[in-house]
């Protein structure tokens, strides 16, 4: 989109300003094209080859342009700006800042008026027409930079959107399992991505990703899978990263994986995955950082949780006939009792009850479950009935 200006001076000169500068033109770029050479240090080389033919390109049509500009301002110069757009986005692709073309075009400008104004002297141009022009050469530059500017930022635009779906596509191969262990390196260097020596996979809803991937390290991966929010965040266990996923999980739910070497993605991935369905079925409470290793269990039963549920119908029946009251006082009871071994002394600090207490509980367990209690296979499986049926 071209940049209007607000001020175009060289509508005020007289259309015989364009004959009076056109005869200067060929001396004019040769001058700017040698000064360009010798003060701008990017440039300091023989002005041959592509590079060459786009410097004087772009000074014979800077030139071209204002003199036709003069003569007709109503013609516009939409046509030739996408040599100066052009000029921006090579720039970009050689991995420069746009530092050397300006200073380039602040150098044809003062060639340029230097050259013109002495053309403008020698056919006794009025003083009032020599500060407009000055004025249009200035203008005009200003002009071409905006149009370099422009290209300069496409061209970036469109490098790092090269960039980012690159990374998208590694972070969706490495959690699918899809790159061994010695093409991972390969498969990095397309995408630009540092290879680290371990990996965690994070999981979350898709309308978080944007605010958890501006929160989290940068060299961290993204992208979204079958709906879900997938992160490979590199480095997981090092220095204060715990803290920093803390953090950035504030008002969302982050689910994640264990640390694993980077072709092992998957693995962590799963659990991620698993964990962030759990937390949102309930099973595990939802909210900021939860992290795999620390809720495995819960995972066990949630991704197991048609077996749980059949295994709490069994060994739950004894509490079937009781009050609702009453079978959850039990059901606590009998959690208490597996976790600590029948401990009376535990069990009361526990449940927040007199030891006494506990035991008349632990006696009224005994005529419910009977040897169950004894049996270690059965016990087992009363601790994953209580814990599936409990959700805890």
């Amino acid at each position: 989109m071209t940049k209007s200006l607000d001020n175009e001076p060289w509508r005020e000169l007289p259309a015989e300003v364009a004959d009076l500068i056109e005869p200067e033109l060929p001396a004019v770029t040769e001058e700017i094209i040698a000064t360009i050479a010798r003060e701008v240090p990017e440039y300091a080389r023989p002005l041959e080859g592509r590079f060459g033919r786009g410097i004087r390109t772009g000074v014979d049509e800077a030139l071209l342009q204002f003199v036709a500009l003069i003569r007709d301002p109503d013609a516009g110069r939409h046509r030739g700006r996408e040599v100066y757009v052009a000029l921006g986005r090579g720039e970009q692709r050689v991995g420069r800042t746009l530092d050397a073309l300006q200073a380039a075009y602040r150098v044809g400008a003062r060639v340029a008026w230097r050259r013109i104004a002495g053309a403008g002297h020698r056919a006794d141009l009025g003083s009032e027409h020599l500060a407009l022009l000055a004025e249009a050469i200035f203008a005009y530059i200003d002009e071409l930079s905006a149009d370099s500017v422009e290209g300069y930022a496409e061209a970036q635009a469109e490098v790092e959107g090269l960039r980012r779906r690159r990374r998208q596509e590694l972070a969706a191969t490495l959690v699918a399992g899809e790159v061994e262990a010695g093409d991972v390196a390969t498969a990095a260097r397309a995408a630009e991505w540092a290879v680290p020596a371990t990996v965690a996979a994070g999981a979350c809803r898709d309308d978080d990703l944007a605010v958890l991937g501006r929160r989290l390290p940068h060299d961290s991966l993204a992208t979204v899978l079958d709906g879900t929010g997938c992160l490979l965040i590199p480095d997981p266990d090092g220095p204060g990263r715990r803290s920093q996923l803390s953090k950035a999980a504030q008002g969302t739910t982050l689910a994640v994986g264990p640390a694993v070497e980077p072709a092992a993605a998957r693995d962590s991935w799963a659990l991620a995955e698993a964990l962030l369905r759990a937390s949102a079925g309930g099973a595990i409470e939802p909210g900021g950082l939860l992290l795999a290793e620390e809720h495995l269990a819960d995972l066990l039963l949630f991704e197991s949780r048609r077996i749980a549920v059949r295994i709490a119908a069994r060994r739950l029946q004894p509490l079937a006939e009781l009050t609702p009251k009453a079978r959850e006082r039990m059901r606590e009871t009998a959690l208490a009792h597996v976790r600590h071994g029948g401990n009376a002394v535990a069990m009361a600090a526990e449940l927040h009850v007199h030891p006494q207490t506990a035991r008349y509980r632990i006696a009224r367990l005994r005529e419910l479950f009977g040897a169950e209690l004894d049996d270690p296979d059965a016990r087992f499986e009363l601790e994953i009935a209580l814990r599936a049926e409990g959700g805890e």
